[in-house]
């Protein structure tokens, strides 16, 4: 066994080359995740190489913090590709908690380790699972409920990533569609395996193959759908950096953007725009180093059995968003009055591994941010349908119908149809004093809402279950079978029970269901179909 010292960390950054080295040829033959750089192993062992090469060069690293200092500075020079800035933001996350020790025992790495996944995850702006972060996730969760020696620390930590590694399938439809694992998240378990290595002085064998066998040859020419634009940002303000940011997502994904510590920042994106992406490090600092590649769609790989297609949503509230996800859905929740950015809906849309996707999006808003995202140049040649609900609740509606075995055409026509036959209500409590069409509203006054028009308004403190069913008898008043209620945060406890009972003894032919839907900008959305 070795201390994990500055002669330790030369030896393991050596190894992670070496292994890298081993690696990158099967490494570079996947490119499925749709925001994964097609020569990651590249990527991760120029990166390494050049991090490695300022280590050896610098004279005076006596120590283990200096020596993780001195790594991570490089590391952040060389970085390419979005895998590179992350396997920077790792080693600065270390070199971060060293502080000024001549070496790290078991405890001080086991806390390295966390503040690598901190640090790491931070620097990304839309972290995603079954990629790197999820390997260094459970690392640092390992880690840090066996913090004992150092070989039992660096043992521990090389055996989760490579556990972690088998779950990145589970993790991520495209992965799980291709048979393969993350390759970023392989070369990541590689330099855990040298840490490994390093520290007790055994050798790690190569394993897990990140290869992807394609059904069709290469075309020998294939034209870039969009573009990688990385740089060196220098003199960045640190309240400058969340509005880079999200400038940056704005303008596709795989947004990075990592400090070495030293006020320097390494800045990656995929884009369609390289003029805007170079532009908004100019008004953030002062870029440096950029470099532009093309993205290459990826040769197909052989589809996966069953529809190749998928159903998503956009919502407000978390609560709403966890229900659909209880259906077998994948939904990007969105806090209220936000509006989700083009990178959060590339991801939604990108990572089903699907040629088809419909995308149900719960308000005026959602919509607009999901047809902005459907005509976007990093969808691909993905074919992608936005269904317009004004509400969620007829995102509800619509999923009700949704079936698989149909024909995709036809399965878009049944939902819409569904979402635009649901009339929509709303009971919210007014913020400030209005003129509405059936008279005046006052702060704190109830109003209801039917498709988007006021229907009534009841004084503070009236009931609510007394408003709920005026707003109902209206919208019943032209027929319905089914009512959908969606309670917000504000709605009063034993609301929905109330509304239930008298609905039973009023209508008992309509059937009434009920959800939580977390939203704080109503106390119910009601769906009438």
């Amino acid at each position: 066994m070795r201390a994990l010292d500055e002669h330790a960390i030369t030896a393991w950054a050596a190894a992670c080359v070496h292994s890298l080295e081993v690696l990158c040829p099967a490494i570079n033959g996947i490119n499925v995740y749709p925001v994964a750089d097609s020569d990651t192993g590249s990527n991760l062992l120029h990166t390494m190489s050049g991090a490695h090469a300022r280590l050896v060069a610098e004279p005076d690293t006596d120590s283990a913090a200096k020596a993780l200092s001195v790594l991570a500075r490089g590391a952040v020079l060389a970085a390419r590709g979005n895998s590179g800035v992350i396997l920077s933001q790792v080693l600065r996350g270390l070199a971060e908690t060293a502080g000024t020790v001549p070496e790290l025992d078991g405890p001080s790495l086991a806390k390295a380790l966390a503040n690598a996944h901190r640090t790491a995850t931070d620097a990304v702006a839309r972290p995603v699972q079954g990629t790197m972060l999820s390997v260094l996730q459970a690392v640092a969760a390992a880690v840090a409920t066996q913090p004992g020696e150092l070989p039992d620390v660096v043992a521990v930590a090389a055996k989760a990533a490579s556990e972690a590694l088998e779950q990145t399938p589970h993790q991520l439809p495209v992965l799980a569609a291709a048979g393969v694992v993350d390759a970023g998240a392989r070369g990541l378990v590689a330099v855990f395996d040298a840490l490994a290595g390093v520290v007790t002085g055994t050798e790690t064998q190569i394993s897990h193959s990140c290869e992807a066998h394609p059904h069709t040859e290469p075309d020998a020419e294939q034209a870039p759908y969009a573009w990688e634009v990385m740089y060196l940002l220098e003199d960045v303000a640190d309240a400058d950096v969340p509005v880079l940011r999200r400038t940056l997502s704005d303008l596709g994904d795989s947004v990075t953007v990592a400090g070495d510590g030293s006020g320097g920042h390494a800045v990656h994106v995929h884009c369609a725009d390289i003029g805007a992406a170079i532009e908004a490090g100019l008004r953030a600092g002062r870029p440096s180093g950029i470099r532009v590649e093309p993205l290459i769609t990826p040769t197909p790989i052989e589809p996966p059995s069953g529809p190749d297609r998928a159903v998503v949503a956009v919502v407000h509230g978390e609560e709403l968003a966890e229900l659909l996800r209880e259906e077998g859905f994948a939904v990007l929740a969105v806090p209220d009055h936000a509006t989700p950015s083009v990178e959060e809906m590339l991801g939604l849309i990108t990572e089903r591994a699907a040629g088809h996707i419909t995308v149900l999006a719960g308000g005026e808003s959602l919509t607009r941010a999901a047809d902005d995202a459907a005509g976007h140049p990093m969808i691909g040649d993905r074919d992608v349908v936005v269904i317009p609900c004004a509400s969620p609740v007829q995102v509800l509606s619509a999923l009700a119908v949704h079936d698989a075995g149909r024909r995709a055409n036809d399965d878009v026509v049944a939902m819409a149809e569904a979402a635009a036959a649901t009339r929509r209500g709303e009971l919210v409590v007014a913020a400030e004093e209005s003129i509405t069409w059936v008279g005046r509203a006052h702060a704190g006054d109830l109003i209801g809402f039917v498709d988007g028009e006021v229907v009534l308004v009841e004084p503070a403190g009236a009931e609510p279950a007394e408003a709920a069913m005026g707003v109902l008898n209206r919208m019943l008043a032209v027929g319905g079978e089914l009512v959908t209620v969606l309670t917000g945060t504000a709605a009063p406890s034993g609301l929905t029970d109330e509304l239930r009972e008298r609905l039973r003894a009023e209508r008992p032919e309509v059937e009434f269901v009920d959800y939580p839907g977390g939203q704080a900008d109503a106390v119910l959305l009601i769906g009438v179909e």
